[in-house]
């Protein structure tokens, strides 16, 4: 069974070490998420949160409110989305279906506030094995975006798109 908590400072030395795993990297190159900052000073409407399996640590989710983010990553946008990071920790957790389960669980956290109507992920251009992930989840395509360095990929999944697959 998986379960969510929230990610605390004592979790530090372990999402350093996740951001050192080749498949981490491949993902995610260009980011220093500065572990101890973001753990000790939450922002407003982010939540970082570490999912465990049978109470071992198995990857890492971020939850943003991005019309909140004070960094502005997404830029101006309206009220009502969420935004999604999530990776597996260990490359020998990969192809367990844990992420599937980590983001049905983030996607219905998501859509348990009634305000949020889309959720996005952005992986990298190149990411396809993320593109086809999500495409499964029923994220769709909304665009092609360069966040900083990243040559990245925007997909939405709907609040209606997502209901109309859970009947």
């Amino acid at each position: 069974m998986i379960q969510l908590r929230p990610a605390t400072l004592d979790d530090v030395p372990l999402l350093r070490h996740w951001d050192q795993q080749p498949h981490v990297i491949s993902a995610d190159p260009n980011d220093d998420w500065q572990w101890e900052t973001a753990l000790a000073e939450p922002q407003a409407g982010c939540d970082h949160l570490i999912a465990e399996k049978d109470g071992r640590p198995i990857g890492f989710m971020q939850i943003l409110d991005p019309s909140r983010d004070v960094e502005r990553y997404w830029g101006d946008v309206p009220q009502g989305l969420r935004a999604l990071d999530i990776w597996i920790g260990e490359g020998s957790d990969l192809g367990r279906g844990y992420g599937t389960r980590m983001m049905h669980m983030a996607i219905a956290r998501c859509f348990s506030d009634p305000s949020v109507s889309t959720i996005l992920v952005d992986p990298l251009a190149s990411n396809l094995r993320a593109h086809r992930f999500y495409q499964r989840l029923g994220f769709r395509f909304k665009e092609r975006r360069r966040f900083g360095a990243d040559d990245c990929c925007v997909f939405g999944l709907s609040r209606d798109d997502w209901s109309g697959r859970m009947e």
